[in-house]
């Protein structure tokens, strides 16, 4: 069996401000280092077979931050990189709803059936990151191995390794950092624990 470890990466100043950041390649706030620290040390416990990641700044400080604890090397994927928001990337929430407002509704509403400018669908990101996954099913048949990427792809992938479609994106929650974790026995995905962000000194209950 394989076990899938899906992590969203630590704190950015990005998170805090609700700016979407999309492809910018914004790195950890001091906040998200501390958080990927104890991460690393968290899922030090484990022994970790590989460890993939998003190339995105934000998402390489947080996978290097287990990798330091592991005899293994971070490996980035294209495919597992954050949602392309087009014309919303480095643009506040509020900006957004105030020259998007109809746009954003829908976002809020149905996602999978907005249509950000010059951005992608949430159909289109999940179907590189599930062939993200494809690979690293297919490179690793056991032991565990751990993915970290952003909160958009993390929900899709939950979404679709649970059999979901991408209409219930807004029924998953993943805080920075929170640790996801699935089963493969080779036939089904099996979740074994959801946002787990009880080493974290600031984490929910």
């Amino acid at each position: 069996m394989l076990e899938i470890i899906i992590v969203r990466h630590g704190e950015t100043a990005w998170n805090t401000a609700d700016i979407f950041r999309g492809r910018v390649p914004i790195g950890l706030s001091e906040q998200g280092l501390k958080q990927a620290e104890k991460l690393g040390e968290y899922l030090s416990r484990k022994i970790i077979k590989a460890i993939y990641c998003s190339p995105l700044q934000r998402a390489l400080q947080t996978a290097e931050a287990v990798a330091l604890r592991q005899h293994v090397t971070t490996q980035p994927l294209e495919d597992l990189t954050d949602l392309n928001f087009g014309k919303w990337e480095g643009v506040s929430v509020q900006q957004v709803k105030t020259e998007y407002p109809e746009i954003y509704q829908l976002w809020q509403e149905k996602p999978h059936l907005a249509k950000i400018p010059e951005g992608e669908s949430l159909l289109k990101a999940r179907n590189r990151a599930m062939k993200a996954v494809h690979k690293i099913i297919a490179d690793n048949q056991e032991g565990a191995v751990v993915i970290v990427t952003h909160r958009i792809i993390t929900k899709l992938l939950e979404s679709a390794l649970l059999g979901l479609d991408e209409s219930h994106f807004w029924n998953i929650d993943q805080d920075t950092c929170g640790v996801t974790t699935f089963i493969y026995t080779g036939k089904i995905f099996i979740l074994k624990h959801h946002n787990d962000i009880s080493f974290l000194s600031n984490g929910k209950p």
